[in-house]
């Protein structure tokens, strides 16, 4: 139970303040995602690269990603959540601002990276909430800071569109920096520290063991299809995945301070939100593979929409509102039937809105509703993953807690774009010279979101009703500076 003593878990405006920056730090990192899609097609004539090399300017931010998450919860556990986050906004900073001075390959991949170091912002965020309010403000604040990794995606579209097409593209890097700066200089001056730490001994090789295997793993699956799905770089990446995540694993069991606590994430109800994490993320980037084609692709082709990458993020925005306008519907929903209940309900909405998909897409106002509708169910389940974690785990693995149910939603997001551009790249229509996705292979890939989303309900359907009690006591908190 909260410390009714401590000042800053009071109900109060300072409360108010803190969930708004926390939330605006969350949708500032996500925009990351989206910041340089409006450039992908002149990405090869901007950078002076190959198009095969230019992709390096959007795998290295999910690389990083992947690399930092897990390891900045575990950081923030240890050494301070707060601290943890102003070194990833710091990260995010520097990057965008490399980034907005470049004109060549090399040091825009290191920006991106850097900017790919700022995602474990979010799970950071929800356990500062965990840590600074009250019991009756945290479930509708953690859905909200959990709905920012679309609604950021959604929201900075059309506004990274707009930019691009009517402005220098560095200047999409100067205004992320200039975002970067503002939220850094909010968390200083309005987010308190909490005194909730355990210390203790970084475990270095468990995280550089579950980096390189995360790597592995997620170069295969992002440049499979450029390399080939049977050549040996991708046979041999995943190979050595296996290989080091049984090696990792075996270690974190044995070491007594490991950077995930394996035996905790065993636990039926954060194994199975996991689970369900990584398959939502599958079927939430269906959505952002295949609407903005559709938008795009020429009229003429019987089922295009000839529109432009403006007009593409106008009709994804409205799934970035809706998400946040069902945060605090999630956390109701949790607070008075369970959190299993939420993310069920939010399974049954987006494969509903796949499926609606698969019918409505012949006009502009259709794809706004299916986007709607799918960001509706994501809003839901995504308010509901945070309560189901944090009410398996100790206070003191919080922030690893959600960093690796994070992980769990970007690994689905990634296997996601992989299998959808695979079922693209084989069902194609020739148009004059050239081959496009076909309407067929569009509506497969819709099928397939759909039909993950029932996976994850099934999934759901096995978490206990109602959340139990961590397991083991919160630790006395950390004496700052410690």
């Amino acid at each position: 139970m909260p410390d009714p003593s401590t000042p800053a878990r009071e109900a109060s405006p300072r409360a108010n303040l803190v969930v708004g920056v926390l939330a605006l730090a969350g949708i500032t990192v996500s925009l990351m995602q989206t910041l340089v899609i409006p450039l992908i097609p002149a990405l090869p004539g901007l950078l002076h690269a190959s198009a095969a090399d230019a992709t390096w300017a959007i795998t290295a931010t999910l690389l990083a990603g992947a690399v930092a998450t897990p390891t900045m919860g575990r950081l923030g556990d240890m050494y301070g959540k707060r601290r943890m986050l102003l070194v990833s906004l710091g990260a995010l900073v520097a990057g965008s601002a490399i980034g907005a001075l470049s004109d060549s390959l090399v040091p825009m991949v290191v920006g991106r990276t850097l900017q790919g170091l700022a995602a474990g912002v979010i799970p950071l965020g929800i356990s500062i909430m965990r840590d600074e309010l009250p019991v009756e403000r945290l479930g509708s604040a953690t859905a909200l800071m959990s709905a920012s990794l679309g609604v950021g995606g959604a929201l900075g579209l059309p506004a990274a569109a707009l930019l691009a097409e009517n402005a220098d593209w560095h200047v999409l890097f100067w205004t992320a920096a200039g975002l970067g700066l503002v939220v850094t200089a909010l968390v200083v001056a309005l987010v308190p520290e909490s005194p909730v730490r355990t210390g203790g001994r970084f475990d270095v090789l468990g995280a550089v063991g579950l980096s390189v295997a995360l790597v592995c793993l997620l170069l295969a699956i992002s440049k499979g299809a450029d390399w080939g799905w049977g050549s040996a770089a991708t046979l041999g990446l995943l190979a050595a995945a296996v290989v080091v995540l049984a090696l990792w694993g075996r270690w974190e069991l044995r070491t007594p301070t490991p950077l995930v606590d394996l035996r905790t994430s065993a636990r039926r109800q954060v194994l199975l939100t996991n689970i369900a994490s990584a398959v939502f993320g599958f079927a939430m980037f269906a959505m952002s593979l295949v609407l903005p084609q559709l938008l795009q692709l020429p009229a003429a082709t019987g089922y295009g929409l000839g529109k432009s990458m403006l007009v593409v993020g106008l009709v994804m925005a409205p799934s970035g509102l809706v998400m946040m306008a069902l945060a605090p519907v999630s956390a109701r929903i949790t607070a008075t039937r369970g959190p299993k209940t939420t993310l069920m309900l939010g399974a049954v909405v987006v494969a509903a809105g796949y499926a609606l998909g698969i019918v409505l897409m012949s006009e502009t106002w259709h794809l706004v509703v299916v986007s709607s509708v799918i960001g509706a169910g994501v809003g839901l389940a995504y308010g509901a993953m945070p309560s189901l974690v944090m009410g398996a785990v100790p206070v003191s693995e919080t922030a690893a807690a959600n960093s690796l149910n994070t992980l769990m939603r970007s690994i689905g997001t990634s296997v996601s774009s992989a299998t959808a551009g695979l079922v693209l790249a084989r069902l194609t229509i020739h148009f004059g010279p050239v081959e496009l996705p076909s309407q067929n292979g569009f509506r497969l890939v819709l099928g397939m979101g759909s039909a993950a989303a029932l996976i994850a309900l099934g999934v759901a359907a096995f978490l206990p009703r109602r959340t139990p009690a961590p397991a083991s006591p919160s630790p006395e908190p950390a004496v700052v500076g410690r």
